[in-house]
């Protein structure tokens, strides 16, 4: 019976890992996803001062 335990056991830790693996690779994908929103948002933000030639985030600078 001990035998059958260990590879129970050993097949529960193989799929923990597995999900461990998943979820650090979601992760990544979702800072990428972030890093590459701020930019579009930083990008928008100044396009839209120039064009209004407002201050709008009130760094003291347009653009």
């Amino acid at each position: 019976m001990g035998i059958f335990w260990d590879l129970l056991q050993q097949d529960e830790l193989n799929k923990q890992e597995e999900q461990a693996k998943d979820l650090e690779a979601r992760v990544t994908k979702l800072e990428k996803d972030l890093e590459n929103t701020r930019d579009i948002l930083k990008k928008t933000l100044a396009a839209l001062e120039t064009h209004l030639a407002k201050d709008i985030d009130g760094d003291g600078q347009l653009g």
